[in-house]
């Protein structure tokens, strides 16, 4: 009898994970709403119950990294303030798990999809409406199907799915020319079907927690890359503030005595990974003494710096390379630029970085931005 138990548990065990490996199934319209109960970005729990005075209620699966969803963003705040008063309730889930999201799908957010992160952009936005957490267990996104951020779900009065799809037919903000998740907000405020009750979707693929391969895969390729060093003088530093690149460029002082320059290390690769797929780039420069290459290699190998190139300054004069990065340093390090072509200084930083204002300079830039 034991043995019987034993076993059926691991069949339920099994057929569970089985499952979970398998892509969910969207809704379909006259689908039921599924009873949820998530966390929001404010601290309280939301179930469906918690809204159930709302005449048509909007779930939408959306996730902070996503540049698609971020496209999105003011038309969502625009759905709830346009309908909130007509009884609409825009609810905002995050499907994604963050141990799922490669650094080098951030290139287009200052944020991941951790819940502190989802905080962050709800504030920045303003949102008008629930954001809710579902990235850790993904039970419910799992039961909703979403195929991608943005995906809207439209349920009636009596919790019936009556449209599920795209916000409109252009992501790209002011050129959409049909408007199917208004449209269809309105024909259920009116008791009607909607003239359009599914539409394929366009944006990020929902991370799954299990399919994190690729991530995987990422951060062992990058462990595996050459490091490189080099010897840099005055002349060199001239020239590397002056950005004759058509990039972005990030320039990072350190040292390999300096505290606060090797906390942040981590951080400040994880920046280039986000990056650097874009019109970025990011240099290093060490103020170690030249007699000690190796040791400065060898910390940059072990924190894993493939960035464009890493430099030690060739001379123990460290006022010249003061004096030649940039007028307004007073000496301390860690310390931070970000230069433009042509070698203007749009951001600078003396101590430790704080990278979610260094992360936001960067994605922010016209060379960079938030959308495709």
């Amino acid at each position: 009898m034991q043995k019987l138990v034993i076993l059926f548990a691991f069949f339920i065990t099994f057929y569970s994970f089985a499952q979970q490996q398998m892509e969910p199934v969207t809704l379909k319209p006259g689908d039921k709403a599924i009873p949820f109960s998530l966390k929001g970005v404010d601290g309280n729990m939301y179930s469906l119950n918690s809204f159930r005075e709302a005449k048509v209620l909007v779930i939408i699966f959306s996730a902070p990294h996503c540049p698609t969803a971020q496209a999105y963003e003011d038309r969502i705040i625009a759905i709830q303030d346009d309908f909130g008063k007509k009884g609409v309730q825009v609810v905002k889930i995050n499907p994604n798990n963050p141990e799922a999201v490669c650094l080098e799908e951030m290139g287009y957010s200052e944020l991941g999809d951790s819940f502190e992160e989802m905080k962050i952009r709800a504030t920045d936005k303003g949102y008008n409406f629930p954001y809710l957490y579902d990235g850790d267990t993904e039970e419910v996104s799992i039961a909703y199907g979403p195929i991608a951020t943005p995906h809207a779900f439209v349920f009636d009065e009596d919790r019936l799915l009556q449209y599920v799809g795209r916000i409109d037919n252009n992501e790209k903000i002011g050129a959409a020319t049909q408007h199917d998740l208004r449209n269809a907000i309105e024909a259920v405020l009116k008791g009607n079907e909607p003239p359009v009750k599914q539409t394929k979707v366009f944006g990020c693929s929902v991370k799954w927690k299990w399919k994190n391969e690729w991530k995987e895969k990422l951060d062992a390729d990058w462990k595996s890359k050459t490091i490189p060093l080099e010897d840099i003088a005055v002349a060199g530093l001239k020239e590397l503030v002056q950005n004759n690149s058509n990039k972005l460029r990030l320039i990072n002082v350190w040292a390999t005595w300096c505290g606060p320059c090797i906390a942040e290390f981590d951080e400040l690769v994880n920046t280039y990974r986000m990056y650097y797929g874009r019109n970025f780039e990011m240099y290093t420069i060490s103020t170690d003494k030249p007699e000690i290459t190796e040791t400065v290699k060898a910390f940059l190998q072990k924190k894993h710096v493939a960035v464009n190139n890493n430099y030690i300054f060739s001379s123990d004069n460290r006022y010249d390379l003061i004096e030649n990065i940039d007028s307004q340093w007073q000496g301390a390090i860690p310390y931070t630029l970000l230069v433009e072509p042509g070698g203007k200084i749009v951001y600078r930083s003396q101590g430790g970085l704080n990278f979610l204002e260094l992360r936001k300079a960067i994605v922010e830039h016209p060379m960079i931005g938030r959308y495709f």
